[in-house]
């Protein structure tokens, strides 16, 4: 059912510290408030080619097993440099809003750790998550901070044990995401009161279709994105600016 949308900051205020269930779904239009481009953007990383290919493929299981040093080089100023980006008031206030049971838990398609570093820790990462790596020979597994000095000295990452390819635990293109984790994603969605969806663009399947669990179980949806989704239409309310939803949030609530 197609929804009149309500753009009061207060009206939704009211309605979060109210609500019994909320969960939060987070896309990569959050991190760029934090330096990290977007991928699907005027400006994203999906706008330009890297060794001729779109990025898309970069990021596709076929290209990393044939080519693994071309994710390695794209990833470098991205997945393996959180030392230079920091959580912004978006992550801040989530990580905040867990602690005093504002939030019920935080999922995110977001691959940039920077959930983590803001404090959340009911946090459930959709498309895996680069703080873990295995080797694709014998799946010795290694931390982040084994692989990064590797990654910025322009070596590829190979497997003290076996010299196989290492690769980080975040779901390529070609890959199936964690079945069980979804599966507790649609349970928990279609009993949350709101789905609060930020920096998302919603065409990302099956993440996009989170939103859908929490409307078919009578709950409502919320979305702060400076573009359309194709779930706008149901939402009960509908912010573009992050920044100003955020700061207008923090000092209601």
């Amino acid at each position: 059912m197609i929804r009149p949308m309500n753009n009061s900051i207060e009206n939704f205020c009211e309605a979060l510290t109210a609500a019994d269930k909320v969960l939060v779904l987070t896309g990569a239009g959050i991190s760029t408030l934090s330096g990290i481009p977007d991928f699907r953007g005027a400006t994203g990383c999906y706008q330009n080619k890297w060794h001729g290919m779109e990025v898309e493929e970069i990021l596709s299981l076929p290209c990393f097993k044939k080519h693994p040093e071309y994710f390695y080089e794209w990833a470098q100023t991205f997945v393996y440099a959180v030392g230079d980006y920091t959580p912004n008031i978006v992550h801040k206030v989530l990580a905040r809003w867990e602690k005093e049971n504002i939030i019920h838990a935080v999922y995110t398609q977001n691959i940039d750790i920077l959930h983590q570093l803001a404090g959340s820790e009911k946090l459930y990462e959709l498309h895996g998550s680069p703080a873990h790596h295995h080797c694709q020979n014998c799946h010795a597994h290694y931390s982040y901070s084994d692989i990064a000095p590797l990654v910025h000295a322009n070596t590829l990452p190979r497997c003290k044990k076996c010299n196989g390819v290492i690769k980080p635990d975040i779901v390529f293109y070609g890959e199936n995401l964690d079945q069980k984790l979804l599966e507790q994603a649609f349970m928990d969605f279609s009993t949350a009161d709101i789905a609060l969806v930020l920096g998302s663009s919603l065409t990302v399947n099956p993440a996009a279709s989170l939103p859908l669990y929490t409307l078919r179980g009578g709950g409502r949806v919320a979305i702060v994105n400076q573009q359309d989704t194709p779930l706008d239409k149901y939402a009960d309310w509908k912010f573009a600016d992050l920044q100003k939803c955020f700061e207008a949030l923090q000092n209601l609530i």
